[in-house]
């Protein structure tokens, strides 16, 4: 979602002549270096005994379906496909991208160090959210902006709630390995208020980004009014709401449990209504 959102952004708001080429291999080097982080975390929690029982979101591992040596090696040669991948699309669009990049990259390759200090959730705010979209925006323009950083943050926010719903669940089991999250240091009433913070964060913040610049002026421009339809989005986060607020007492025994697969798809509803917003807006200035 940040990388088609950085796109829609570059091409709307920056000028950017739009790339179906290099917008295609963005999205591609993105989940290939998505998919090694998520494997080598597998990895890393098998072997701390932290993924003991499969859920229904995740568990080959666990499930015996693959070795932990077969996903080492699947993450790693992903990872290098994926940073070749990456080298290969700065070198015909911009510098910045290197830099992007080669912090990505980084971020993803110890994402189990991150996480061991509680610093998963920063991990994937940036990965799976800011520097997605920056990167994008410099794949099609071939410089870089601020400005898809600073309006992705309301996305890359419902990336980390995706993140904490899974710790949250797994509080109990993390403690007994002396896994440190922020889940665990917040405990369950404080990752309530956590969470509540992070799904419904993102609707205050794009409804700042749309007023604030146009009632007090500054360097920011102002997002398009055409952002207001993310809040066709809001049933959804109050469905997951109402599944954490019951998570003691859940309407149906998996609703607790699969929350962090059900803030991904509110996080997928939430991104495609604002990639459709910057589409929007370009209709209307075109038009």
């Amino acid at each position: 979602m940040p990388v088609i959102f950085g796109t829609a952004l570059a091409v709307v708001v920056g000028g950017a002549r739009f790339s179906p080429l290099r917008f295609l291999w963005a999205c591609a080097t993105m989940v290939v270096l998505h998919g090694a982080a998520n494997m080598l975390s597998d990895v890393y929690d098998f072997h701390h005994g932290l993924d003991r029982e499969a859920t229904p979101v995740s568990g080959a591992v666990v499930r015996g379906w693959l070795t932990d040596g077969q996903v080492f090696r699947g993450a790693a040669a992903l990872f290098a496909a994926g940073g070749v991948s990456g080298l290969l699309i700065a070198a015909v669009t911009g510098r910045s991208l290197f830099v992007i990049g080669g912090l990505g990259l980084l971020v993803g390759i110890f994402y189990t160090v991150l996480k061991a200090w509680a610093l998963g959730d920063l991990a994937v705010f940036l990965d799976f959210g800011l520097l997605g979209a920056a990167g994008a925006w410099v794949v099609q323009t071939g410089t870089f902006s601020w400005l898809p950083v600073i309006w992705t943050v309301p996305m890359a926010m419902l990336v980390i709630a995706i993140l904490h719903a899974n710790n949250w669940r797994d509080i109990a089991s993390d403690g007994e390995r002396r896994v440190t999250t922020v889940a665990k240091h917040l405990g369950d009433r404080g990752s309530l208020v956590y969470y509540a913070l992070l799904i419904f964060g993102p609707f205050a913040i794009d409804l700042g980004f749309i007023a604030g610049p146009r009632l007090i002026r500054g360097p920011l421009p102002p997002m398009p009014w055409t952002f207001g339809l993310v809040v066709l989005a809001l049933p959804s986060a109050l469905g997951l709401w109402g599944r954490a607020v019951r998570r003691a007492a859940p309407r149906r025994p998996m609703d607790f449990i699969i929350l962090d697969g059900a803030t991904a798809n509110h996080n997928l509803v939430f991104g495609l209504l604002s990639a459709a917003a910057v589409i929007l807006e370009g209709f209307l200035r075109w038009g």
